[in-house]
């Protein structure tokens, strides 16, 4: 046992299973352990870091910010926040922002604005769907469909119902009296890279505009380029409007931040649904400070600047498909959209003491490549924007020889 594991034995709250790595420091989409071993990072801190690791310029912003101002509470305005709140409207659509410290909170947040905006009539359910993650908060585990996180945790909050991902009659059936939104994300990364049509995100768009109803977009993992568009919902259904976003994940390149967006289109008798939560009514100490503020800008100038978006769309293309060229064994199938790829396992995988998904990053690990399982049987591929195909090749290469370690023992018996 390292001396790290040790001491995370001893005082860490063993809420995470861990991998048996101890990463020292990072640049680009490489890593290293305590001994010098190297690591090609594929899960980028799972896609948080857009830039990859130690980005020069983002650590230069977030230095000069640091030696400026780090923290003022939210009871006063300071530059970054309000200009990074002007981008992500200019980004998004005429609206308005909150900053928070997380994806969890940045769903919250749109959770707490929905129960507002039905409050003077009685409405208050949300429909989410199978295979969601919405975050770890109570909020949060009530409105995901996994049953996984809730256990223990119970009476969860009401108001939550689960349909069927990608099922529009279902949705259409389900809207009742008490339905007040629908939250979904465009793309499930925890539930394994599940995309959904432009049929159902317009299906969607015109129920919750003929009944009434918010339309949340939860973009957690798939927001601000990882998709190959800053809106993840765009490289769907470019023409669907949403009356909520919410955001964390790649937007500070590691620093802890989220946000949510609401729109000013949609209105009743007290204003824009983006001014119903006024004063007193949601808060957030450490939201929006101006160093992670700082870095979100430098992350999406670059993004911006150095056609991120487009490199996006074409390296994610070459993943996806040199991964299907490879013909690894036990693939059964690969889901991508820009660089957010899922490469499920088939019932064919050979059996082991754990899951398909965490023994294939296992072996992943120690050919060199860092991925991401999702549930049982999926890998994710979630690289910095900035991967080049190089680095494509030779993490298809890897990942195709930790497969092989698994299942060529197999086949020979």
């Amino acid at each position: 046992m390292s001396s790290l594991a040790a001491k995370y034995g001893a005082n860490v709250i063993p809420t995470y299973g861990r991998f048996d790595l101890d990463i020292a420091r990072g640049s680009g989409t490489r890593v290293w352990d305590f001994s010098g071993r190297e690591y090609l990072d594929f899960g980028a801190g799972i896609a948080v870091c857009s830039l990859g690791h130690a980005h020069p310029e983002v650590t230069a912003a977030v230095a000069a910010q640091a030696a400026t101002l780090v923290h003022t509470s939210n009871l006063y305005r300071t530059a970054p926040q309000a200009e990074l709140a002007r981008r992500l409207v200019e980004i998004t659509g005429p609206g308005k922002v909150f900053f928070c410290n997380s994806g969890a909170e940045a769903n919250e947040g749109l959770i707490k604005l929905a129960r507002r905006f039905g409050s003077e009539t009685g409405r208050y359910e949300i429909l989410t769907f199978t295979g969601s993650f919405h975050g770890r908060t109570m909020a949060g585990i009530s409105a995901t469909a996994q049953e996984k996180v809730k256990m223990g945790f119970g009476p969860l909050l009401a108001g939550f119902r689960h349909l069927p991902f990608g099922d529009l009659a279902a949705v259409e059936e389900a809207v009742g009296p008490e339905t007040i939104a629908i939250l979904v994300e465009p793309v499930q990364g925890e539930g394994g890279i599940h995309i959904t049509t432009a049929a159902f995100l317009n299906g969607l768009r015109k129920l919750c505009t003929e009944n009434g109803l918010l339309l949340l977009f939860d973009e957690i993992q798939c927001g601000l380029g990882r998709t190959g568009e800053w809106c993840g919902w765009r490289s769907i259904a470019s023409k669907v409007e949403p009356d909520g976003v919410s955001w964390a994940k790649g937007i500070a390149n590691g620093f802890p931040l989220g946000a949510f967006w609401a729109t000013e289109k949609v209105r009743d008798p007290r204003g824009p649904v983006c001014d119903l939560l006024g004063p007193g009514s949601h808060g957030t100490t450490y939201g929006g400070n101006p160093v992670c503020c700082a870095a979100a800008l430098k992350v999406l100038e670059v993004i911006a600047r150095d056609g991120l978006l487009d490199s996006a769309r074409e390296r994610g293309a070459q993943l996806a498909k040199r991964l299907r060229v490879q013909r690894i064994p036990c693939v059964s199938d690969i889901r991508a959209l820009g660089l957010m790829i899922g490469v499920e396992l088939g019932p064919d995988f050979p059996p082991g003491d754990k899951t398909p998904a965490m023994r294939a990053v296992l072996a992943a690990m120690e050919a060199g490549l860092l991925v991401i399982p999702a549930g049982d049987n999926v890998v994710r591929f979630l690289p910095p924007l900035n991967v080049d195909a190089g680095e494509i090749s030779e993490a298809v290469e890897k990942f195709s020889t930790a497969i092989a370690s698994l299942t060529q023992p197999a086949a020979a018996t």
